[in-house]
Order: structure tokens, then C-alpha cells, then sequence
């Protein structure tokens, strides 16, 4: 049998003739230009290491240390291209990799639910490509298990590979270069450079600085600078200015700093986003520096996740995620359709994607007083234990100073303001073919679900609920998070909503 070329998939096959002519196809090496990305990403990672080891040299006059490490990086970044191989057949796409330890990992086309295309900078310049095909799966209790990653190809193969492999069946498979099968693409998002300012509603910034510092501590750099003169200056200016003074004016400076590192991240992750649709997949490409695409099979989409956290929602924004069955919610590049946006936009988005203009205005069912009776309870339980301690003291003669009185009084504002978002947030929806369900406050999101990926039902009791008459109802799907929830609903109204999404799902637990 002829081998197609390295990155040509053969069309879709099923039977003992397609596994016999796949088993007569040879395997195929990367791309030779890898031999040259491989060894500096493995100096980058382990940088470091390296910088310790060139120090320790330079020390002791002896660089061998140094040399020995590099040579040692680069040789494994070498030995990548020799011990890794792969093959595309008809009926599996196969990966065989490892030096020490062989793996040999097979994956049935037509299980692929979605194909990521990444290419960084080196990548780029080379034109090269990574491709990942995901299944959704996870082998045993490591997440690498079944991660199948082709680093790298030459990027001028990867479309046509991308339509093959997410194409399940046989006669949609263009050859290479077909024109006439394409379908035409339409673009229904794209992002903009004034979106950038939501950037900064979002705890990336901060991350970003504690890992900077969670590093400086680990080599060392962190002593290295407390010891230094300008800190120990710092300190003495702190002292005749007030400690207080100079706690204001380090978080201002923390929060310029975080919204910089902030804007800076989301130019290079999200830049030149576009998302298209050809009506079979969604395609969504985005990076400055390091791009990626991510195509996702129409068929496997079961909804969309609209993420409102609160100060992005205090912003007007919110981000877009699509609900794919065989996609890991978990893997939150993967299911990405639009990242911080305006509301507005990304409800045009998800109502396009999902084709029901009906869902960002539905309004959403209550779920009454025992749910609101609920939040404020678990809400307020710190600041009322606070309260409690601070009357006992008293009571016994104990003086509680001012400052612990005004944190009871903050925390009880602070609850009840929460409590009340928390309770806003909550609530339902039922539309012919869909559940909608939103809540939390500092983490809002809002599930658009189509009734026909959802799999089972589960009507979920605590005690405390048993005690306020309200249950959790579970919608259980193969698809994204696997389970979404319509929590604290009145305990009469749960199986009517089983029944109201599932006809005949909930109609002989109703009776009971």
C-alpha cells in the first residue's frame, strides 16, 4: 500500500480490509526543522537550573558543570525526533514516543472530538505546528495519559489533516487541495483591542505576581533582595511615613501592577481572536505570539456556559465557553468561544452558535423564600459567630477594642450584600429543548443545555435542605463539566422540571 504523505490522513474506513491496509502503512517521523525546537524548549523550561549551574561555575572557576547541562538539554530535545513516531490510518491515528519507557498510544478516528493547532513563536518562524487530537477521556488517574500531541508538523499540512480527522464520515473527507467540497465559512466573532480593558477585572495579574515571587523565593532571589539597601531604605522611609500610609500605597501599586500584567497576558492569549463557523465545526483562532486554534465539532455541541465572575460582571462583561460532549470542561482553551467581552456581544455569540435567539432574554424563574432564607443564613453564620464571641467577652469582662466591632459590622454588610447577589443570581429556565440554570455571585455562570444531551437525573437532598423543602436537581451529560445543577429549588417543583425538559423522565417520581 502506498503511505500517504507525512500530515495526509487516507479517508475514514471501517472493517478487517481497512485494518489490514492500516496495518500495512509505515510509521512516519515529525518534521526534521523540529530538531531545532526541541533543544532550546528544554533550555527555556529548565533556565533556572541552568543559570544555578553556570553561577556554581563560575564560582569555582570550573564551567564544566555548565557545559554538561546544556549538552544534556539539548540531547534530550534531540532524542524527540528519534524516539517519536506516528501514523494516520483509516480506522486509528497512533503515536509511538519514549527513550526509556515506549508508549504506544492508539485512538479510534471516529471517537476525536476536537483537534487544537498551537504554534509559538520558534514554531512560527520555522513553520511548524503542534497538533493535539482530543477525546475527552482520561486514562487512569494521570491527565497525560491519553494526550496525543504530533510536536510538530509543518503547518502548511495541518487544514486538510484538521477537516479529516474531524470528519466521521467517509464521503465528507476532502482530498488534499479539494476546493469544491469546502463549505463557505462565516465569521461570527472577532475580537476587538478595546476589549483589553476588561482585562484587568480578573485575577490573573495577581497569579502572575505570586508566581513571580513564589519563583523568587525558590532560587533564592527574594533573600538576596531583602538584604539589599534599598529595601532596608524602604523600610526606615515606612517607619517615619506610617505603617499605614505605606500599606495604602502598596496595594495601589499591586493593583497598577496586576491590571498591567493583566492587559499584557490577555493582548498575547487572546489578540486576533476570530471565531468561524462552516456549519459543521467552529473554529476559533487566537495569540499574538504564540497562536492557537481549536476546532470543535458542531455535532458534539450540547450548549454554551455564559461565566459573568463579579467584577467582570460589575465591568458589563462576561465570557463565552461552548458545552461539547467529548471536551473537558476542565480544558478551558479548548471550550473557549469568545474571552472577556462585552455582555452584549458575547449573548449575540452564544445565541448565534446555539441558534435561539431566545435564551440571553429569557427571563429566569425564582426559586423562592426558602432559598433566599438560605443565602442570608449562610452568609451571615461568620459575622453572627464573630458577634456571639465578642458579647461573651464582654459579658465576662473582657474589653473587645473598637476596630474588632467595625469587623463584625463590615462582615455582616458584606454578607448580607452577598447574600442578596447570590439570590439575584439564582434561578431557572425552560425552553422547548433547553435548560438554562444560573447561579453563584463571585462566580457566575449561566448554562444553556440541550434537552437532548442530557443522559440522567438525579433530585439531591442535605439535611438542611430536607428541613427547608428545597432540593438540588442534577442534569447529568457527557458534555462539558459532566453535570449541571438547578440548586435549591422547591422540593415540589423539582420532578414537574425533570418532567418540563424530559418528558417521561420525571412524570413516575412526581407521582410518588
Amino acid at each position: 500500500m502506498t503511505a500517504p504523505p507525512p500530515g495526509v490522513a487516507p479517508p475514514l474506513a471501517q472493517g478487517e480490509a481497512a485494518a489490514a491496509a492500516e496495518a500495512e502503512q509505515p510509521w512516519l517521523r515529525l518534521d526534521r526543522r523540529m530538531l531545532l525546537v526541541h533543544p532550546v524548549s528544554e533550555i527555556v523550561k529548565l533556565l533556572p537550573v541552568l543559570l544555578l549551574s553556570l553561577v556554581v561555575g563560575s564560582q569555582s572557576g570550573n564551567h564544566v558543570w555548565g557545559l554538561i547541562a546544556v549538552a544534556a538539554f539539548v540531547a534530550l530535545g534531540l532524542s524527540r525526533w528519534f524516539t517519536t513516531s506516528y501514523r494516520i490510518g483509516p480506522v486509528h491515528v497512533q503515536l509511538r514516543q519514549g527513550l526509556f519507557r515506549k508508549r504506544l498510544l492508539s485512538i479510534p478516528r471516529n471517537r476525536i472530538r476536537s483537534v487544537d493547532v498551537e504554534a509559538g513563536v520558534l514554531h512560527r518562524l520555522l513553520g511548524l505546528s503542534i497538533v493535539r487530537i482530543g477525546t475527552g477521556q482520561q486514562v487512569g488517574s494521570k491527565p497525560d495519559a491519553a494526550k496525543f500531541e504530533l510536536n510538530a508538523l509543518s503547518a502548511a499540512l495541518v487544514p486538510d489533516l484538521r477537516t479529516a480527522l474531524l470528519s466521521h464520515t467517509p464521503e465528507t473527507v476532502p482530498g488534499p487541495g479539494s476546493i469544491a467540497a469546502e463549505r463557505p465559512v462565516h465569521e461570527i466573532g472577532h475580537w476587538r483591542p478595546a476589549w483589553v480593558r476588561y482585562a484587568p477585572f480578573s485575577v490573573t495579574g495577581v497569579v502572575t505576581i505570586g508566581a513571580i515571587v513564589g519563583i523568587a523565593f525558590q532560587y533564592g532571589i527574594a533573600r538576596e533582595i531583602a538584604r539589599s539597601s534599598t529595601v532596608t531604605e524602604g523600610i526606615e522611609s515606612a517607619e517615619r511615613l506610617g505603617i499605614a500610609l505605606v500599606v495604602v500605597f502598596g496595594i495601589v501599586v499591586l493593583l497598577i501592577a496586576a491590571s498591567a500584567l493583566a492587559c499584557i497576558r490577555y493582548l498575547l492569549a487572546y489578540g486576533n481572536l476570530t471565531l468561524t463557523d462552516n456549519g459543521r465545526t467552529l473554529h476559533v483562532s487566537h495569540g499574538l505570539l504564540k497562536t492557537r486554534q481549536t476546532t470543535l465539532d458542531r455535532a458534539r455541541l450540547r450548549g454554551t456556559t455564559l461565566k459573568e465572575p463579579l467584577l467582570l460582571r460589575l465591568a458589563g462583561g462576561a465570557r463565552l465557553d461552548a458545552v461539547m460532549t467529548g471536551v473537558s470542561a476542565e480544558k478551558h482553551e479548548s471550550s473557549l468561544l469568545l474571552p472577556q467581552a462585552p455582555r452584549r456581544e458575547a449573548e449575540r455569540v452564544m445565541a448565534t452558535v446555539i441558534g435561539d435567539s431566545r435564551q440571553a432574554a429569557v427571563a429566569l424563574r425564582p426559586h423562592g423564600a426558602a432559598a433566599r432564607r438560605r443565602r442570608y443564613t449562610r452568609a451571615l453564620i461568620p459575622a453572627g459567630v464573630a458577634l456571639l464571641a465578642a458579647v461573651v467577652l464582654t459579658g465576662v469582662g473582657r474589653p473587645v477594642i473598637w476596630p474588632v466591632w467595625a469587623g463584625i459590622g463590615v462582615a455582616t454588610v458584606a454578607g448580607a450584600a452577598l447574600a442578596w447577589d447570590r439570590y439575584r443570581g439564582l434561578g431557572h429556565a425552560v425552553l422547548p429543548g433547553w435548560l438554562i440554570t444560573r447561579s453563584g455571585s463571585l462566580d457566575r455562570a449561566r448554562d444553556s443545555l440541550e434537552a437532548n444531551g442530557i443522559i440522567g437525573w438525579t433530585v439531591r437532598q442535605t439535611f438542611f435542605q430536607r428541613r427547608s423543602g428545597v432540593a438540588t436537581v442534577i442534569a447529568a451529560t457527557p458534555a462539558g463539566t459532566g453535570k449541571y445543577l438547578v440548586i435549591d429549588l422547591p422540593v415540589d417543583q423539582a420532578w414537574t422540571l425533570v418532567e418540563s425538559v424530559t418528558p417521561g423522565g420525571g412524570d413516575v417520581w412526581a407521582r410518588r
